[in-house]
């Protein structure tokens, strides 16, 4: 019986561990999403810095990933700037791949 329970808790501090490095690679993302559109809306330095909180903030308002998505684009669009949501969404996913080596490293 001590070795199941051993293997249950190892499970769950597994899982624990993997919804906290989860966690943090989608808030590095967030963060790498917002200075790259910053820089698409012409944005530099301590302007950059506060447009990717903002676009970090904006993950908080429902789950997944729409929100930030839908808030990328909407400003995009206010601002002219021409990006599908296909693209920024790809651009995403290539963040998050970069988001997780950094977090693990």
């Amino acid at each position: 019986m001590s070795d199941f329970s051993d293997r249950e808790k190892g499970f769950e501090r597994k899982f624990v561990m993997d919804e906290e490095l989860r966690f943090k690679a989608t808030v590095r993302r967030n963060k790498l999403l917002g200075l790259w559109a910053a820089e698409k809306l012409g944005k530099s330095g301590d302007d950059a810095e506060a447009y990717a909180k903002e676009v970090v903030s904006a993950d908080f308002e429902e789950a997944g990933d729409h929100d930030v998505l839908r808030k990328v684009k909407a400003d995009f669009d206010a601002a002219g700037v021409t990006q599908s949501e296909h693209q920024i969404r790809r651009t995403m996913d290539e963040l998050m791949a970069q988001a997780i080596e950094q977090v693990k490293g």
